[in-house]
């Protein structure tokens, strides 16, 4: 694709300026337009080494109102980078609504330069691809605009740009010795750059390229299609909300729902405390090996309100290293958290490797509590099993163990536990209107929690239930699940 680009010819001087200066204009303009409508806006700003690319982008930021706009310059991952995800360095910065967020460099820059060096095999590099593009894509459903950027300059210009900037002592730090491979391989690069655009150039996330051979002239070709891109953006602002919705690709396992679990499961008190004991201590030992291996462990806890969920977060950390773990409680979004993608709160949560990461509630949220009280969408809700699908296979690929419960009681159960809260001082607190509200939409939750289950219980994160009629049964259960599945990883 980049080899058969055709480059646009170059408007004569007089042209250039008069087209500049109404396309400075006009996207100070839709820049407003975009703070109005809340349009999140990334633009992705990637290319050869000395092609040009932040002097340009310094052109086009001068006339802006940098209260609604951020740069976010993407050199190599940190030591924390690489403890995560590949995407968290990514996703973590993406703007909120309303602003536009500049990135210097990319996903890009990072994958092609481990295919160069051969830092990765070519099993992982296509892996890389496809969470590229779900990202990308994700981002394009959930509302956002992707510009995406490719400064371009010939082997003999880039030699020229590195040899003038070295030459002077005040530019010269601009030159890596990245840039300087770069142009000694440059046909190398070449191919892998045009197999990299061809496999990422989506309709929902397109490269455009920019003639850089004068900043002027970049400056231009960049302006323009911003305007052009933020105002079909901007007319097709709904459009997100009808997202197609895509088939489920990944592997399930059949679970059984829920009205068919049987919750007479229970243990004497002797046996808990037994039980207790010794898990706990080989759950500890456990956690030193994971650190040591380096291996992050996610433990996600849904279910109904007075299952249990608190007491048995509590016996599961009690037997963990205070300085390896967080308990992460999961409440209605913050502002800034819901003027972004979903999924954003939640890999900003993610633990280091190594590290373990316990959510009191989850991102299933939005296929519950949202689909069922109307914060998003149907569209949305839909989408979402397939978007988190894709968010724990990231985690899975990265290497972690991902353990999600489901905390299973009956009706009249939680009538007793709400009634016991309700007349114990000390125990008040637990006991909320909206707790009481939620229980008379029981039977429209449990329609749209076994429909999660179904949808979301893949082979790389399963579901299991935790009968918690007994919550002595279910701690138990719930540490056994949780030393089954990392004895599983370590081995």
């Amino acid at each position: 694709m980049l080899k058969e680009w055709v480059k646009e010819e170059r408007p004569d001087d007089q042209e250039l300026t008069e087209r500049l200066e109404k396309a400075r204009q006009a996207l100070a303009v839709r820049q407003i337009q975009i703070k109005e409508k809340n349009l999140p806006v990334l633009v992705v700003i990637d290319g050869w080494g000395a092609a040009g690319k932040g002097s340009v982008l310094g052109r086009i930021i001068k006339n802006l109102d940098p209260r609604f706009f951020n740069v976010e310059t993407l050199k190599s991952p940190t030591e924390e980078d690489l403890r995560k995800p590949f995407l968290y360095r990514y996703f973590v910065k993406i703007p909120k609504a309303g602003k536009i967020s500049f990135f210097d460099g990319s996903w890009m820059s990072d994958v092609t330069m481990a295919k160069l060096m051969d830092e990765v095999s070519d099993k992982q590099y296509k892996e890389y691809l496809t969470s590229i593009k779900r990202f990308e894509r994700q981002l394009n459903d959930n509302g956002y605009l992707v510009v995406k950027f490719f400064f371009h300059i010939d082997e003999k210009t880039q030699k020229k740009r590195i040899k003038d900037l070295e030459s002077n002592d005040t530019t010269k730090w601009r030159v890596s010795d990245k840039d300087k491979w770069q142009n000694k391989h440059y046909d190398k690069c070449m191919d892998v750059y045009d197999e990299y655009i061809d496999a990422t150039n989506q309709f929902v996330a397109p490269w455009y390229f920019i003639d850089s051979s004068s900043k002027k002239w970049a400056e231009l070709q960049m302006s323009e299609i911003l305007i052009s891109s933020i105002d079909t953006a901007l007319e097709n602002a709904e459009m997100h909300q009808k997202a197609p919705l895509l088939q489920n690709t990944f592997p399930l396992k059949k679970i059984p729902h829920l009205a068919d679990i049987p919750l007479d499961k229970t243990m004497t008190e002797e046996e808990y405390r037994t039980e207790l004991d010794k898990l706990q201590k080989r759950l500890g030992e456990l956690h030193n090996a994971l650190y040591h291996k380096k291996i992050p462990v996610i433990i996600a806890y849904e279910g109904w309100d007075a299952a249990g969920k608190g007491g048995n977060i509590k016996r599961i950390a009690a037997a963990l290293d205070p300085r390896g773990y967080e308990v992460h409680p999961i409440a209605s979004p913050e502002p800034a958290e819901k003027a972004r993608h979903y999924l954003w709160r939640f890999w900003n949560r993610l633990p280091k490797d190594g590290h373990i990461a316990i959510f009191d509630r989850t991102w299933y949220g939005r296929v519950m509590v949202e689909r069922l009280e109307g914060f998003c969408s149907e569209n949305d809700w839909q989408r979402a099993y397939n978007e988190i699908n894709e968010f724990e296979k990231e985690l899975a690929d990265w290497g972690a163990v991902i353990v999600k419960f489901w905390v299973q009681i009956d009706k009249d159960t939680q009538l007793a536990r709400f009634t016991e809260r309700q007349n114990t001082p000390e125990k008040q607190w637990k006991i909320t209107d909206e707790d009481w509200r939620n229980r008379e939409k029981w039977d429209l939750y449990e329609v749209a929690i076994d429909e999660m289950l179904q949808k979301t219980n893949t082979t790389y994160a399963p579901w299991h239930v935790l009968e918690s009629n007994d919550k002595k049964y279910a701690r138990i259960k719930a540490l056994k699940t949780v030393i089954k599945a990392i004895e599983k990883k370590l081995d």
